[in-house]
């Protein structure tokens, strides 16, 4: 049985060690090992259905003939891998069906390689083995199709092959040398005089036409994806229901093309107690996302129901844009649909606690299941407005990302691309034999977490993802560029492994199981050169030599924080070492503001969180002040700060020129890209979210202190501002 389990995990990719934070080498249990097959669906409780299992797996593959996805590289001869008999390879000869992206077609010629025969088996009878197939064909950047003929006249059919650029796309400033600025903004956080009492669309235009003109070249916005609008306190960003689709809240409905049309939302707007409703919700310090969203999707009903009829008349230019979108969106844009109407369904008509396809009727658990279509039949109105909310929320983006171009951003808006999906999703719901369900994604143990981390977010299986060809994949990075100049990746190592923790189980107890990185990241460059989107991978934490290599080589931005770079000695690297392929920052939405990490008001908040105790909030603060101390001696040697700004520690207070020096001191530094947060030129303590808390902590929800209008008329932050651009720009003449 070990030798089996061990086997199997090998051939699911379930690593046998990492090295760890402290750079230890540690080992997977054979119990971890068990615990992440189980969680694949392998029978480990008896050894032989399991070996039956497996072996049923196997020998389908074999017969198959190849996998059914292989990923090229441009300017690379097409080489295959392919399960041939005997017979077959020592034809030395196969012929093969080109069919392109475009719908041309070719025919060719593979040579085997006899000398590459490796990974023999038996199946019916029949012996294979595994061999390299070599063409001189060069193909095109794109998806094409293969057809193998073989000497039997067996045909091993439909093989995709993805042929990628070796590196992802970067604008032409950038790739010349120029130096940007730009802030990283929570888009709920922003205010204004129109929103809401939520960051909208609207607000985000309105913001980027502000920083163009005052020198940023771009903007990076949290996870925008799908949340629940029937249950909008999930507002996690990071917990999303689908990546592939919008996120409701973010619709201004008076910038709706409808709403002027729309007696009944105009006076559902205008009326004296929606209008004191709105102004209490922008007063509010903290998003209140249950009253947002009742007042935001009763406008949109209304505004709906009275364009219904008009939408449905294919003779306007307004109704054909709709129904392209819709024919573009698909049945995944259907299933999206339909989920948010059952969801609302659940828990107005039924009056449940829907907050999740889990805890749904189990007819309905299936997207595909025959009582979810009997449901779509019969309100068809009502899917067809969550299909309209995403089309008025696409285009309302794609407003924002035009004021950006024509603002003449060098990058402009920059997308998040979370991890994965919630457990109760509409991903997971529309999909569900692509996800492992009985796993979750988190992090193994490390200094910041000795007990590991949980995240909640079932992985994605490595084999049922190259089942189907790489589409999920290509889905997710395609619909995540629209709109943008670039797109981070959030937890960029997830493209090599994920750390699955079993269920029940602690977080220690997970091991690491490996996804294909090259084909994954020559993907992301495919699409990247498509949608002209540079690429940002969030790198932070343990990160093996191979993947910083893989990374720097496939043209993909690494993520660097002040805080975290140091020298041996302890000491700061100056922001003028650091590569330049690569964002920096001073902070991140899981890190305390400036203000709230220079005086320690982070542990106090933590304490009074439970997260630390007074040794903890000693003891780390003890070490805060030694690196508080070696960052005031470096941004005096760089003389970014003044001697108005005291060079002892322990007498010196966050002032305002020394939080305009810390950004400063960035922006002369020599990575292409440098990310400012608004909190900082506000001089905010309060984080936004703090790691390790759900209820303890109002996490997303905390708004800036100042609105949009108000930021842009504080001479000091426009100061700041012209100061960070002119340095960015001595940078980028060196």
């Amino acid at each position: 049985m070990s030798d089996l389990i061990e086997q199997i995990a090998n051939a699911r990719g379930i690593a046998n060690e990492y090295i760890d934070a402290s750079g230890q080498q540690v080992y997977i249990s054979r119990e971890n090992k068990i615990a992440c097959l189980q969680a694949l669906g392998y029978n480990v409780e008896d050894e032989n259905e399991l070996a039956k299992q497996f072996n049923a797996q196997q020998d389908a593959a074999y017969k198959l003939g190849a996998e059914p996805v292989a990923v090229v590289f441009e300017n690379k001869n097409l080489e295959l891998f392919l399960k041939l008999t005997d017979e077959e390879a020592q034809a030395g000869t196969l012929n093969f069906e080109l069919t392109l992206e475009d719908g041309s077609k070719s025919n060719g010629e593979f040579q085997v390689k006899l000398d590459t025969k490796n990974y023999e088996r038996d199946v019916e009878g029949v012996h294979y083995a595994v061999y390299q197939a070599v063409s001189s064909v060069l193909l095109p950047l794109g998806y094409h199709s293969i057809t193998v003929k073989t000497a039997k006249n067996r045909d091993i059919k439909d093989i995709r092959v993805i042929c990628c650029p070796t590196a992802c796309y970067k604008p032409e400033s950038i790739r010349n040398g120029k130096k940007v600025w730009g802030p990283s903004v929570q888009l709920y956080t922003l205010k204004s005089e129109k929103n809401w009492g939520v960051g909208d669309f609207g607000d985000l235009a309105d913001l980027i036409k502000k920083l163009a003109a005052n020198g940023a070249g771009f903007i990076g916005i949290n996870p925008i994806h799908a949340a629940y609008p029937s249950n909008p306190e999930s507002a996690s960003p990071y917990s999303p229901s689908s990546r592939r689709w919008l996120n409701l809240v973010y619709i201004n409905v008076e910038n709706v093309p409808e709403f002027a049309d729309s007696e009944q939302a105009k006076s559902f707007v205008s009326s004296a107690e929606t209008q004191s409703k709105l102004k209490e919700l922008r007063a509010t310090e903290y998003v209140n996302y249950a009253e947002v969203m009742k007042l935001k999707m009763k406008a949109l009903q209304m505004i709906f129901e009275d364009s219904l009829e008009l939408l449905q008349d294919k003779r306007r230019s307004r109704t054909k844009l709709f129904n392209q979108f819709c024919e573009e969106g698909g049945e995944a844009l259907k299933q999206m649909a339909t989920y948010d109407a059952l969801m609302q369904y659940f828990y107005e008509e039924k009056h449940q606690n829907a907050w999740g396809w889990p805890v749904w009727e189990q007819e309905y658990q299936d997207a595909n299941s025959e009582a979810v279509k009997a449901w779509q039949k019969e309100h068809v109105d009502d899917v067809l407005f969550y299909m309209y909310l995403q089309f008025i929320a696409d285009e309302q983006l794609a407003a924002a990302n035009a004021a950006a171009v024509k603002g003449g951003m060098d990058v402009g808006i920059y997308r998040d691309l979370a991890v994965g999906v919630s457990g109760g999703s509409e991903e997971i719901w529309a999909n569900g034999n692509l996800y492992c369900v009985k796993a979750s994604v988190g992090a193994p143990p490390d200094p910041l977490g000795p007990l590991g981390q949980n995240w909640g977010l079932p992985p994605m299986d490595p084999q049922k993802v190259l089942d189907n060809k790489y589409q999920p994949f290509i889905d997710l990075f395609r619909s995540n560029m629209r709109h943008c100049g670039s797109l981070r990746i959030d937890h960029a190592m997830s493209l090599l492994r994920l750390w699955w923790v079993p269920p029940a189980q602690s977080a220690k107890q997970g091991a690491y199981v490996y996804y294909r990185v090259h084909d994954l990241v020559g993907i992301l460059a495919l699409e990247s050169h498509r949608n002209k989107c540079l690429i940002i991978g969030e790198d932070l934490g343990t990160v093996p030599n191979e993947m910083k290599s893989i990374l720097r080589d496939s043209g993909i931005h690494s993520y660097k924080i002040f805080f975290w770079e140091k020298a041996q000695d302890g000491g700061f690297i100056s922001p003028k070492d650091y590569v330049e392929q690569a964002m920096s920052a001073l902070s991140t939405h899981d890190m305390p503001t400036i203000e709230g990490w220079w005086s320690h008001a982070d542990l106090q908040l933590g304490k009074q969180l439970g997260l630390y105790n007074d040794d903890n909030v000693r003891d780390i603060g003890n070490a805060r002040l030694s690196d508080q101390q070696r960052i005031l001696d470096s941004l005096h040697w760089h003389k970014v700060i003044s001697d108005n700004v005291s060079r002892d520690a322990h007498h010196c207070p966050m002032t305002e020129e020394l939080r305009n020096g810390l950004q400063m001191h960035m922006c002369l530094g020599s990575c292409a890209l440098f990310s400012t947060q608004i909190e900082d030129w506000l001089g905010m303590q309060k984080p936004v979210n703090v790691p390790g808390t759900s209820d303890e902590y109002p996490n997303w929800r905390r708004k800036l202190s100042a609105n949009i209008d108000e930021i842009f008329a504080n001479e000091k932050i426009t100061s700041l501002l012209a100061k960070m651009t002119e340095a960015r720009e001595s940078v980028s003449k060196k």
